[in-house]
């Protein structure tokens, strides 16, 4: 459906991607991964058409729908979100405004008999079935069904969408998209603002959705679940992996070992060749070999090692001094905001060590409770802690109190006491703030690097009692690892809140649900908690409902062709599936020859040669196809808009 061919990508630093080429299928569900700043975000946007490559295209099917959620949306503030989505799919409103225009015409005329009258009733026979096969007399059903399963409650349908947080505007955006059941899904990071249950929601969807998928996602399990192809955009390339993303990482992993013997090789080779150089360069009889020699190395592709960081870092939360075996005693708790009750006369008693994962939908009041707890908000109620328990809080809203105008090494140096001055460097370190990182300021930093730096600063504090809100927004896979293994040896007591379901699964011991204005306490791990909360929140056939038709979704055929255009379209069609196929082909064998190239020693000149001969010959194989893939393409195109 999608085609890039031989694109590149020019910023004033330089390139993000050089002569990359991809192709996007129906069924083909793709989790894009890199490093931040690799080209992630900016690939979504140009596939999506929102901006142009510098070089190479992006070649699209014909009447393609395209749905895209970005980062930083702009959304309609005053409609309410049902309307919103109502409005939001331009050929079923056309057709519903025609269709009460034709039956209105009808309802006016009375010559029964005539051709003009025989038309309208034409027409609004070609207006039902192109509704029926748009799915449309199902739309508002959809609508609730979609809002329902992203977590808004019906009294919030016919809201302004103003009136709720850029979070929840998010998820009525990504409602719209669902809706609306595109033909190619682009999603970046669409977890960030949503609960534990919305994301299972939309993980059901997404794998039983049947369009392409291109998906940026921090949350491992998602793109484990959702997956069936990684892309990793590393060294100004991608690297194409049929398999999700664990299956990525080991591969990966075995890529990167041979590439790097490659690469030992080549510098070897470079650097006998450039002693030969200085050797026979100034010598009358050999300077035309020195030459050969020169040419010889300006032809030579520079391998380069993929610089994405996975390296193990060490990182404790150190506990001096342990609190008493009651940690929290909490009597009747409530919270009320004006006529709105958060919660009311919970108790619970809390025991040192104990680690606690806090759950529930968003809205419900978790973060109020922890505000509570900590003593930002008034409450109703009592709370006590016990003997010598000391606080370590990370709040939401952390990483942005961070004061931008101070470096990274600032922010820590002003807190760092003691012998944990000597640290700062290293523990910088460990959290990937190294070499001059540590001398930004932090109003450059990203979203992640604000988080990491937010989370860094509790090492330097002294607590026994560590309580954790939504610590992993933001942050990338590798520092997510990095703050889980902490998390695993910490020795204090833990109270955590996040949606990330395989950042939680090990990490507690205990469930506290947020439900009906009470806590509920469940002895049973995370992932039985999901099982349980799914089975009572939705089931599959509201998704079957939701994605409609989405199968059989065709074009209505038009009246009156000719049937040796027609018949002209199908060997086209048919020409074009199997071009498809042979690139799919050709892209493997392109990606062996690469693999064999990578693992020949370049000492060993005629066996190397042999093997960089195939691989350009598989590249050019590949070249030759994608074009003739386009041209049918065109030819295709060229055709049906003359009808």
């Amino acid at each position: 459906m999608i085609r890039l061919n031989n694109l590149s990508y020019h910023l004033p630093q330089g390139y993000l991607y050089k002569n990359i080429s991809m192709f996007i299928d129906k069924g083909h569900k793709i989790g894009l991964t890199g490093k931040n700043g690799a080209g992630k975000s900016t690939l979504l946007r140009l596939i999506s058409g929102e901006i142009k490559p510098t070089e190479g295209n992006v070649v699209k099917q014909k009447d393609l729908n395209i749905g895209y959620l970005t980062q930083d949306i702009i959304i309609q503030k005053n409609i309410s979100i049902r309307s919103y989505i109502e409005t939001s799919n331009e050929r079923v409103n056309f057709l519903t405004e025609r269709l009460e225009q034709v039956n209105e015409g009808l309802i006016s005329r009375t010559d029964y008999e005539s051709d003009g009258y025989m038309d309208l009733i034409n027409e609004v026979t070609e207006i039902n079935e192109e509704l029926n096969l748009l799915d449309a007399h199902q739309f508002a059903e959809r609508i609730e069904s979609v809002l329902k399963g992203l977590g808004f409650h019906p009294d919030d349908f016919d809201k302004d969408i103003g009136s709720f947080s850029g979070g929840w505007q998010m998820r009525a955006e990504l409602a719209k998209l669902l809706v609306n059941n595109p033909d190619i899904l682009l999603i970046d990071e669409p977890t960030n603002h949503l609960d534990i249950v919305s994301i299972q929601w939309l993980e059901d969807y997404l794998k039983n959705y049947k369009g392409g998928l291109v998906l940026i996602s921090h949350d491992k399990r998602f793109l484990d679940n959702v997956t069936n192809r990684t892309i990793e955009v590393a060294n100004q390339k991608i690297y194409d992996y049929k398999c999700n993303y664990s299956k990525y990482l080991v591969l990966h992993a075995e890529a990167l070992e041979r590439t790097m013997q490659t690469k030992k090789n080549q510098d070897k080779e470079i650097e006998r060749t450039q002693a030969l150089i200085s050797k026979y360069r100034a010598k009358a009889n050999k300077a035309a070999f020195a030459q050969s020699l020169i040419k010889k190395l300006d032809k030579m592709e520079i391998i380069e090692v993929d610089s994405i960081e996975r390296k193990a870092f060490s990182v404790k939360f150190p506990v001096t001094q342990a609190s008493g075996k009651i940690v929290m005693d909490i009597k009747n708790l409530s919270k009320v905001y004006g006529e709105k009750t958060i919660f009311q006369d919970m108790d619970l008693l809390l025991a040192r060590n104990e680690k606690i994962a806090l759950l529930g939908p968003n809205g419900v009041g978790k973060s109020t409770f922890l505000k509570a707890l900590t003593k930002e908000i008034e409450y109703e109620g009592n709370i006590e802690f016990g003997h010598n328990v000391k606080i370590g809080y990370f709040a939401q809203d952390s990483a942005e109190k961070l004061d931008p105008n101070k470096t990274v090494f600032q922010i820590i140096d002003d807190i760092a006491e003691g012998d944990k001055r000597g640290d700062i460097r290293a523990t910088l370190g460990a959290f990937l703030f190294g070499g001059d990182d540590i001398d930004k300021k932090v109003s450059v930093l990203s979203g992640g690097e604000r988080t990491r730096l937010a989370i860094c600063k509790l090492l330097f504090y002294d607590f026994n009692f560590l309580i954790l809100d939504e610590p992993t927004n933001h942050l990338d896979l590798t520092s997510k690892d990095i703050l889980k293994e902490a998390l695993k040896s910490y020795e204090g007591t833990l109270l955590l809140v996040s949606h990330d379901r395989d950042f939680l699964n090990g990490l507690s011991n205990k469930i506290w649900e947020i439900k009906d204005y009470k806590l509920k306490t469940h002895l049973f791990g995370v992932n039985e908690f999901l099982e349980r909360i799914g089975e009572e929140t939705y089931d599959n056939q509201d998704i079957a409902l939701i994605q409609g038709k989405q199968e059989d979704k065709a074009v209505p055929e038009e009246k009156k062709v000719n049937p040796g255009v027609n018949q002209e379209i199908k060997k086209l069609d048919t020409k074009i599936k199997n071009a498809e196929r042979k690139i799919t082909e050709l892209e493997e064998a392109k990606a062996k020859a690469l693999t064999e190239l990578e693992s020949t020693d370049f000492n060993e000149a005629a066996v190397y040669t042999t093997a960089l001969k195939k691989y350009e010959s598989a590249e050019q194989e590949l070249k030759d196809a994608e074009e003739k893939w386009e041209a049918l393409e065109l030819e295709l195109e060229t055709i049906q808009a003359s009808l």
